[in-house]
């Protein structure tokens, strides 16, 4: 299992998601409130995964993506967008995300993209 950095402005997104990954047998490694955070802490805590929120105050998940693949070009970074964000979407898989996904999302959604971004779908 793995160790995950969330990264969204939103305390109702970081406790959900929180909750999805920890009840999936992962690890948290970090909590982040906007993408210069999370950059410092991918920097500090090196997870296996970072999930990241796109729109965000300070830095968005974007630019916060960008300069993550720049310290680790095999980071593996989810973005996570509401529905509505599928130029975004497009835009992060091209610039190097491993995966998305799009609120409102189900434990099962989350759970499944974790599992294939780390290596532990069968």
């Amino acid at each position: 299992m793995g160790r995950v950095l969330i990264v969204d402005d939103s305390r109702t997104s970081r406790r959900m998601l929180r909750n999805i990954i920890e009840g999936a047998g992962h690890e948290i490694a970090g909590e982040a409130v906007n993408g210069e955070e999370g950059v410092k802490l991918f920097r500090e805590l090196s997870p296996d995964a970072v999930t990241m929120d796109i729109t965000m105050p300070v830095m968005d998940g974007m630019e916060a993506m960008k300069e993550i693949l720049a310290l680790d070009k095999n980071a593996r970074v989810i973005m996570v967008t509401a529905v509505g964000q599928k130029h975004k979407v497009v835009e992060a898989i091209r610039d190097g995300a491993c995966d998305y996904i799009i609120k409102p999302y189900s434990a099962s959604d989350v759970s499944d993209v974790i599992k294939k971004v780390l290596g532990c779908a069968p």
